[in-house]
């Protein structure tokens, strides 16, 4: 009699390297994080909850966890409006156009973050391009503080994520079938109308996976947050370094690093639930 082999056993001997790296590179690092938060003294040698107790009482690490939250969402805002422009742009452009604008759209991703973001320091610095585009034009008398501000950071951090937006919202936008924009035309609707109603709800997986992106990109961005926002803004990756490169209080920032993980864990997984219901409603 023929025998069959299971196929889950060829599965599971495939899945053993990717398991080993998973455990030897996220895991074991996540519960050594874990077993140094879990200690009183930076000597490691008394067990406790102090660090974590520290965190939430002393007044000062929530607001910080608070305002890089709402970092992240101010950029995935700018980026979402400026990506889905850019999507539409191109989805509606040329072939020919379409060569150059991806070009143009996965560039970035081919070049150091550092790059970028010193570029947005000479582009927004006292002396730099849009200071003295504008001062040309007689705009303004003296140069703009645009530098170490929060909205030259959202900015900044909005162009450097913004191809992490762009490429969902272009595929999702290429799924839609371009007859429902007609048949909504012909029906009466305006466009406005028709892209509130139809391409808007039929685009909202690319949305919510273009916005997970974006903010997750854009709250760990520890480079451009210290280079545009320099030292008058302090974010959960900056006091993160603090406590642990400066202060070497190693437990503190291992507690710090767990709790601002699972604050994006919470956020991701409220974005995964709403990229569930849109596609739900995608396909009603």
């Amino acid at each position: 009699m023929r025998t069959f082999t299971p196929v889950t056993v060829y599965g599971l001997r495939f899945t053993t390297p990717l398991a080993a790296f998973f455990v030897l590179f996220f895991l074991a690092p996540l519960l050594l994080l874990l077993f140094i938060s879990l200690h009183n003294d930076t000597a490691l040698t008394e067990f406790g909850f102090s660090q974590y107790t520290k965190f939430f009482t002393e007044g000062f690490a929530l607001p910080i966890l608070a305002d890089t939250l709402w970092l992240g969402v101010q950029v995935t805002l700018l980026s979402l409006v400026l990506g889905y422009a850019l999507a539409w742009a191109f989805v509606r452009s040329r072939p020919s156009v379409q060569t150059v604008l991806i070009m143009i759209i996965v560039m970035p991703l081919l070049t150091s973050v550092v790059v970028r973001t010193f570029a947005w320091i000479v582009i927004l610095g006292r002396q730099g391009i849009l200071n003295t585009v504008l001062m040309n034009w007689e705009w303004i008398e003296t140069p703009a503080r645009l530098l170490y501000t929060r909205s030259g950071l959202v900015v900044a951090l909005a162009n450097v994520q913004l191809p992490l937006m762009v490429l969902p919202l272009i595929t999702a936008l290429q799924r839609i079938e371009p007859n429902l924009e007609d048949a909504s035309s012909i029906l009466g609707a305006s466009a406005w109308r028709t892209f509130f109603k139809v391409t808007l709800p039929l685009t909202l997986p690319g949305v919510v996976a273009g916005c997970l992106l974006t903010f997750a990109a854009s709250i760990t961005a520890f480079i451009s947050q210290s280079l545009i926002g320099g030292g008058q803004m302090l974010f959960m990756p900056m006091y993160i370094y603090q406590q642990a490169s400066t202060l070497q209080n190693w437990p503190y920032a291992a507690a710090i690093s767990l709790v601002f993980l699972v604050a994006v864990m919470g956020c991701v997984s409220v974005f995964n639930i709403l990229g569930r219901l849109s596609k739900g409603y995608a396909t009603t």
